[in-house]
C-alpha cells in the first residue's frame, strides 16, 4: 500500500533524537528553544512558540487573541476540524466562508459577507499546501485591524510573492504531525511579529504560569512563580524539538522533491477529461502537502476511491466541510457553502510524500489511468 502521506526519518533524525534523550532534558529544555530560532530564521517570523500540537497551536493563537464567549471566527469550511474547535473551546462561534471553486482556498469575498461585529479574527486554511490570498483576505476585512490568522499546517516551505509562510498573516500556526512538511511525532507553533501575542502563546502552553520576576505582580524568593491566566500544558519536549530541528534542516529537500512527484502528476493527468488537477494562485509555490485530484461526474469519487484502495493506493479525501460533523450539526453550527461542498463531494487525495520513488510515482499513474478505464 502507497499511503497518501508519510514521514521521512533518516539516521541522522534519529541520532538527534538519541542526543536529546541521553542528555538532562526530556521536557522543556535547550533543544525547544533552538528549534524555535530555527523556525524563526525558516520562516522568517520574528518570535515562534512551539506547542505539543497543531490543534494547541490554533487553540493558544485564538487564546492569544482574546477571543472568548461570543465571539465569532470566520473561517473555510474546507478543513480539518480543528481549525473550528479551537474557537469552540475558548466559547466562540466559528462562522463560515465559502472558499474558490479551482483551489479550494477561503473566498475573500464570502470572508467578507460573514464579518459581523461579533467577528473577533479571520482564519485562511492553506489547502493542501497553498496558501491563501492574505493580501485579498486583508483587504476584504472591516474593520481593517482585524486579526488575519494563517491556519499553516499544511504549507510550511510554501510561498506567495516571494514571502514565506510566516509573515503572511498577523500569527500563522503549524503542524508537525507525521504527514506534514517536516515531523516532531506530533507537535506545533505559531508565529508572529507581535512580541504582546506571542507572550500570550507562551503563557497559554504552560499553564498561565509565569516564572519571569520582571513581569510577575508580587515579589517572592527566585522559586517564585504565578499564574496570570488559565493555560494548558501544551509544551514540546525537548526530544521533539530534536527531532524538530533536524528535520527542518531538510524542509527544502522535502518540498522540492513534492514538487517535482507533483510536477509528474501535472503532466500525467493533464490530457485527463474525467479528473480536474489542483488548481494553483499565480505568485503563490505550493508545498504539496496534498495533490487533490477531483472528479469531473461526483457519481465516479466512490467507485474510483474504493478501486484505487484495492488496488493498493492509500488514497483519502480532505475534508469533510466542518459543519457536516455529527457534533456541529447537532449544535446547529451551520454553514451555507455549496462550493466547499461540491469540492468535498469530488475530492480524492492521492499519495504525495518525499520518500515516493520514481517507481511508485508511476505506479499511482498507472493504476489511476487503469481504473478511469474501468468506471
Amino acid at each position: 500500500m502507497i499511503p497518501y502521506g508519510r514521514q521521512t526519518v533518516d539516521e541522522d533524525d534519529i541520532e538527534a533524537v538519541a542526543d536529546a534523550l541521553r542528555s538532562d532534558f526530556l521536557t522543556t529544555g535547550p533543544r525547544v528553544a533552538q528549534f524555535e530560532a530555527d523556525l524563526a530564521a525558516s520562516t522568517g517570523a520574528t518570535f515562534v512558540s512551539v506547542l505539543s500540537s497543531g490543534t494547541a497551536a490554533l487553540h493558544a493563537a485564538y487564546a492569544a487573541l482574546g477571543i472568548g464567549p461570543g465571539d465569532e471566527v470566520v473561517m473555510p469550511p474546507l478543513t480539518f476540524a480543528a481549525t473550528a474547535n479551537a474557537a469552540i473551546y475558548l466559547g466562540a462561534k466559528p462562522v463560515f466562508a465559502d472558499v474558490d471553486k479551482e483551489t479550494g482556498l477561503v473566498d475573500p469575498e464570502a470572508v467578507a459577507a460573514a464579518i459581523t461585529p461579533r467577528t473577533k479574527a479571520v482564519i485562511g486554511v492553506d489547502y493542501g499546501g497553498l496558501p491563501a490570498d492574505y493580501a485579498a483576505i486583508r483587504r476584504s476585512v472591516t474593520p481593517a485591524d482585524l486579526p488575519v490568522i494563517a491556519d499553516a499546517a499544511q504549507s510550511l516551505g510554501a510561498s506567495d510573492g516571494g514571502r514565506t509562510v510566516g509573515t503572511l498573516a498577523d500569527l500563522t500556526t503549524l503542524s508537525f504531525h507525521p504527514v506534514k512538511s517536516i515531523t516532531t511525532g506530533e507537535g506545533g507553533a505559531v508565529a508572529t511579529d507581535r512580541e504582546a501575542w506571542h507572550t500570550r502563546v507562551a503563557d497559554f502552553r504552560t499553564h498561565g504560569i509565569v516564572k519571569n520576576p520582571d513581569r510577575q505582580l508580587e515579589p517572592g524568593g527566585p522559586w517564585h512563580q504565578e499564574m496570570h491566566a488559565l493555560g494548558y500544558n501544551y509544551r514540546l519536549t525537548d526530544f521533539q524539538a530534536a527531532l524538530g530541528s533536524s528535520q527542518l534542516r531538510k524542509l527544502d529537500l522535502f518540498v522540492e522533491r513534492r514538487r517535482a512527484i507533483a510536477s509528474r502528476y501535472n503532466d500525467a493527468f493533464a490530457g485527463t477529461r474525467s479528473l480536474q488537477r489542483p488548481g494553483q494562485r499565480p505568485g503563490a509555490a505550493s508545498s504539496w502537502h496534498l495533490y487533490v485530484v477531483r472528479v469531473l461526474d461526483r457519481d465516479q469519487r466512490e467507485p474510483l476511491f474504493k478501486r484505487l484502495r484495492q488496488a493498493g493506493l492509500g488514497v483519502q479525501v480532505h475534508h469533510v466541510p466542518v459543519y457536516r460533523h455529527p457534533y456541529y450539526r447537532e449544535r446547529r453550527i451551520v454553514g451555507n457553502c455549496p462550493v466547499a461542498e461540491d469540492f468535498y463531494e469530488r475530492a480524492i487525495s492521492i499519495p504525495i510524500f518525499p520518500a515516493m520513488r520514481d517507481s511508485d510515482v508511476d505506479r499511482v499513474i498507472e493504476t489511476i489511468e487503469t481504473a478511469l478505464t474501468q468506471l
